[in-house]
Order: C-alpha cells, then structure tokens, then sequence
C-alpha cells in the first residue's frame, strides 16, 4: 500500500502543478514519483498496512506486477513531452490521470475482495474515459471517449449484478469465503450466473471477443499515448485482476467458467487476426493486434501450473515492452503526418533507422519470433496450456493465429524499410530520450528472449 500512496500523492502534485505553470513540470513530478514508487516496490511492506490486509494485500504477486505497471508507465511518461506537445495547456491533466488509473491498477494487483475489486475497476476506468477524449477538437477523439464510457458502463453493469448474485449466495465479498462456498456448491445457479457475469465484465476490460467492439474504435480515436498506456498498462492490470478472481475467488468452480472462457479465446484469436490482416491503418491494425494478444494471454487458465502467474507476468511484460516500442514510430509519424496509414510510415527507416528498428523487432517480438521475448513468453504459454484438456487444439488456433498476425506486422514493417525515397524530411529528428528508450526496449525485448531468466533477477523474485 506504500506503492499506492506514492502514486497517489505523485498524481495530486501533477494536477496541481498546472495551476502555476501550465503543467509544465508535471511529467518531470510523475517520473520522480514513480521512480520513487518502484524503488519502494522492492521492499518489504510496513506492518501498518497489515490492519488492511483483508481489502488489500501487497504480496508477491501484488509486487511483481505493480513493478511491471511502474516500469511500463515510466516509459510512457518519458515519451510524452514529445507526444504531448500539442496539449500543452492541459498536461498536468493528463499526467495525474495516466497516475490516478495507475492507482487503480495497482489496487487491481492486491485485491482481496469484491468491494476492493470494483474501486480498482472504476478508479482504472473513469480517467480513460477522459483521456480518451482528450483531442476536443477531434471528432474521433470524441467519439472514443463516449463509446468507451457507454460500454465501460454496460460493462459496470454486469460485474455489479454478478457481485450481487454472488453475495446473495455467499454472504460476503471475500474472495476465500466465496472459494470456500464454491467448491462446497458447485451448482448453485446464482453463485454460477454472477460468475458467468462477471466473466463478461472482466472479458470486457481486457477486450476478448465477442466483448472487443469498444477496442479497435477507442484505441482509434484516443492520443497515440493514451492508447498505449491502455494496450500495455491497462490490459496487465485487467488480465491479473481477471486471473486473480477466476482462479482463487472462481477456482472451487473452474469447470463451470473454463469452456465458456475456452470459446472466448477461440473466438478472439481467429476474429482479431483476420480483422487485423483487413486493416489499412496502422493504429486500427495494432488495435485488432491488442485484441489478439488478449487471446494468447488466456491460454494461462488452462493447464495451470505453480509457474503460470510467473508466465502471466512474463508474457505481459514482454508484451508491454513491444506495445511502446511500436508506439514510439506511431507517435512520431502522427505528429509529423497527422495520419497513420500504412503509407505514412514509407521511407522512415532511411530519416530515423533506430525508431524504424525498435518497431520493426518489436512487432517480431509480438509475432513471437524466436530471440524475442515475445516468443519465449508465447512459448511458456503454449507448453502450459498444451498439458490441459482441449489444450492441443487451443494452442493449434493460436499457432494459427501467430501465423496470420505477422503478415499484417510485416506490411508495416514493409512501409518502413522497402522504399527507395522517404517521404519524412531531415530535419525531424526525434529526441534524445525517444533514442534512449528505444534502446532500452530493444535491449530488453532481445535479451529477455535470449536469457529469459534474467526477468526474475530484474524483478527481485
């Protein structure tokens, strides 16, 4: 909890800063506080917090992915005074918000019951609602930001009354009373309805299909950072929210969930890439590639083992890891083009070869290209899911799957390299820092798939 009040605090200062100087120094106030937060993160909790312990517990796993989260944020924030430039009046704005959903994100990590499961939703929720329309003078940005705030209310819906029906049966929120109940009723219909319900809430957040139609139109319309703050950061704190309630709170009635979930993954992994391979618009194509990654990233219900919240962290870390490092070309190409087409993206390996590079091995990494991180992570993944009941053919469809999403990476990495003139000038030279974390996520994304144990050194595990 030491973690969260350091965010929290850091979030406030943000907002607060653009009273003096137009937010001038609030990306500065949010990478200190969160450097801070994540060298507090590496210790031991203070036995004050222990009095809280049944609403919020900061355990291992809580850690793990709270370092995942500030790591990810981090290097957001060291993009956005380039990605921002253009909305320099409300910056402060934008800085506290991407904080204040990190706050939900990191309560997401340690929940302990259904209470503190909904105050991390909504508090990760409602300032992406906001974000999302933070191009006013955008119609699509606009756009994004009511069609996510609708869904995202729909959404509300169905976990609230999934909650109620599980403490109606229950008697209580707690997530080891409603284990407990479920594996002495296993076919209670109300305690079985609330958790279908809540399935579908939680399969909202983290866009699996049938549940994804918010996704590709949102992730459109939302600032490009935005957007990568929701395909990296966000989907890491809905999918260990989503593992953490299936698997402790659900587990005693994983049978009754497990194939419904199944077909949800069967439906993401063929719908996403197919929709991807048909995008013209880059933006669109890593929306749908989002999308898929919520298919892959599932496989870690099935054949679960002591290693598969290790997996979960991996995969997620890898994956947010490529998500920024592509991001970094999209920003920049916007900024320059005020589009980003497939075509917009001609040429920009001969102005900016390093910025091409980072999103070319990036995408490999998502395509799960051995020697990446994103392979090692889909391998660990696929060999766990391979030991489960319908495991072989849930992991033929994601080799399927694998296939397909990189003829849509390579289209872009096409645009990149594969033409003579470039179409950006000289003169646009990205900045120092966009070099340094391009570095960074290179490195990481090369050396992670090369020496995958490192991750657990990194991380203090």
């Amino acid at each position: 909890m030491s973690v969260l009040i350091i965010v929290f605090l850091t979030a406030v200062v943000a907002l607060f800063s653009g009273v003096f100087e137009q937010g001038k120094f609030a990306r500065y106030i949010g990478i200190l506080g969160l450097i801070i937060a994540l060298w507090v993160s590496f210790m031991p909790e203070l036995s004050f917090f222990g009095q809280y312990r049944h609403m919020y517990d900061y355990t291992g796993n809580t850690a793990l992915f709270t370092k995942i989260s500030i790591v990810t944020t981090l290097l957001l924030f060291f993009l956005g005074g380039f990605a921002f430039s253009n909305h320099r009046s409300h910056q402060s704005e934008l800085y506290a918000l991407m904080l204040f959903a990190l706050c939900g994100g990191i309560i997401l990590f340690g929940y302990q019951n259904m209470v503190t499961l909904f105050l991390g939703i909504e508090i990760l929720s409602i300032p992406l609602y906001v974000m999302a329309g933070a191009n006013k003078t955008d119609l699509r940005s606009n756009e994004a930001s009511i069609k996510y705030f609708l869904m995202g209310a729909f959404a509300t819906g169905f976990l609230l009354f999934g909650i109620a029906f599980i403490y109606g049966s229950v008697g209580s929120f707690d997530l080891y009373k409603i284990q407990d109940f479920g594996v002495s009723n296993p076919k209670d219909v109300m305690y079985i309805l609330g958790v279908l319900l809540i399935l579908c809430a939680l399969a909202f957040k983290v866009a699996l299909a049938p549940f994804h139609m918010w996704s590709p139109d949102v992730y459109y319309g939302a600032p490009s950072l935005i957007t990568a703050f929701m395909a990296s950061v966000v989907k890491i704190s809905g999918f260990f929210a989503l593992f953490r309630l299936m698997t402790i709170g659900f587990g005693g009635v994983t049978a009754e969930w497990i194939n419904v979930f199944g077909v949800f993954l069967i439906i993401t992994l063929l719908l996403a890439n197919v929709m991807g391979l048909a995008q013209t618009n880059a933006k669109r194509m890593l929306a749908y590639s989002s999308v898929s990654h919520a298919g892959y990233i599932g496989l870690v219900f099935f054949g679960m083992t002591s290693l598969s919240t290790y997996n979960l962290a991996f995969y997620l870390f890898a994956y947010a890891l490529s998500t920024v490092g592509v991001f970094m070309s999209l920003i920049y190409v916007e900024k320059l083009k005020r589009e980003t087409s497939f075509g917009a993206f001609k040429g920009l390996a001969k102005t900016e070869p390093l910025l091409a590079s980072v999103a070319a091995i990036s995408m490999l990494s998502m395509a799960g290209i051995p020697l990446t991180a994103g392979f090692m992570g889909k391998f660990a993944l696929f060999s766990q899911a391979m030991n489960s009941k319908h495991g072989v053919f849930l992991v033929l469809v994601a080799v399927l799957g694998s296939a397909v999403s990189i003829a849509y990476y390579l289209r872009l990495i096409i645009s990149m390299f594969f033409f003579k003139e470039s179409s950006f000038k000289s003169s646009e030279k990205v900045t120092v820092t966009y070099n340094i974390v391009g570095v960074f996520v290179v490195a990481s994304v090369i050396v992670l798939g090369v020496f995958p144990d490192l991750f657990a050194r990194l991380f203090g595990l």
